[in-house]
């Protein structure tokens, strides 16, 4: 089950303070404010993890920047004020959360801004981190990417692991129409051309192009175009932002990478107090 924003907050704090913050226990407390400042360059997210902070402590935020908005080094991009002993006990969970989604929007926007000339949609994954995923896709999100499946509730995907126990893929689709959900689509993984023409044949909603060459990939999408213009193709496998381009230029609608994710590295944010 995913968690609430207010949960997650709420699991992140209890991981840190453990028993009680010691320095709490002894301070007095007071009204304090501060920032958060930016010591790289990235594209901002946490937004909606701050409105939940506030519904749970004595926290007031004021944000510079808005969810997707870029930001440089150097720049104020949040601003608080509120209760000393909840500023001070909780500082990581904040930083963490922000740090976290940043740096997940940042990449993602890297990979986006290389692919939008060819309309080309920019998906993400299942590779999440473990009661991370709504986190995570929320950041890809900020960064301008879409949202692949977010369980195996939503969307009926037959990989590879699938297809090795099915005998006969057009009667199992028979089967599955009849008995997932109306609006539920089905995605069929493919390795190669053939593989695609009998997803096409069997009915799939969505045709995923598995670490094919590019001209296996142009073939696909040629023959997808002559003959089933409504299904839509997807790509994935070996996307870097090196190779991303070139896999956008063979036709496809949309690129799933779990690198947006995964591959992300920690932007640079620290907090400061004003007094």
């Amino acid at each position: 089950m995913l968690l609430t924003k207010e949960e997650f907050i709420k699991a992140v704090v209890k991981e840190d303070i453990g028993r009680g913050d010691l320095f709490a226990r002894i301070a007095k407390a007071k009204e304090i404010s501060g920032y958060v400042l930016a010591k790289s360059d990235g594209v901002f997210a946490g937004e909606e993890y701050l409105e939940a902070i506030e519904n749970l402590f004595k926290i007031e935020f004021n944000l510079n920047v808005k969810d997707g908005d870029l930001f440089t080094k150097g720049q104020k991009i949040v601003t608080f004020k509120g209760d000393s002993k909840d500023i001070l006990s909780i500082e990581r969970t904040i930083l963490n959360t922000l740090l976290h989604a940043s740096s997940i929007a940042t990449l993602t926007r890297e990979f986006v801004d290389i692919i939008k000339p060819y309309n080309v949609k920019l998906l993400d994954t299942r590779k999440t981190r473990p009661l991370l995923r709504e986190l995570e896709k929320y950041a890809v999100r900020c960064g301008g990417g879409i949202n692949h499946r977010m369980g195996l509730d939503d969307c009926l995907m037959l990989k590879d692991t699938h297809l090795k126990t099915i005998d006969n893929l057009s009667e199992f689709m028979r089967e599955v129409r009849a008995k997932i959900p109306f609006t539920s689509k089905v995605e069929i993984e493919c390795e190669s051309f053939e593989d695609a023409k009998r997803a096409f044949e069997a009915g799939a909603d969505i045709v995923m192009c598995d670490n094919m060459s590019l001209d296996e990939t142009k073939r696909v999408v040629e023959y997808r175009d002559k003959n089933y213009p409504h299904i839509l193709l997807e790509a994935s496998g070996n996307v870097t932002l090196d190779t991303i381009e070139d896999i956008a230029k063979t036709g496809v609608d949309a690129i799933s990478t779990g690198s947006s994710i995964h591959q992300s590295k920690w932007i640079d944010l620290s907090m400061r107090i004003e007094g």
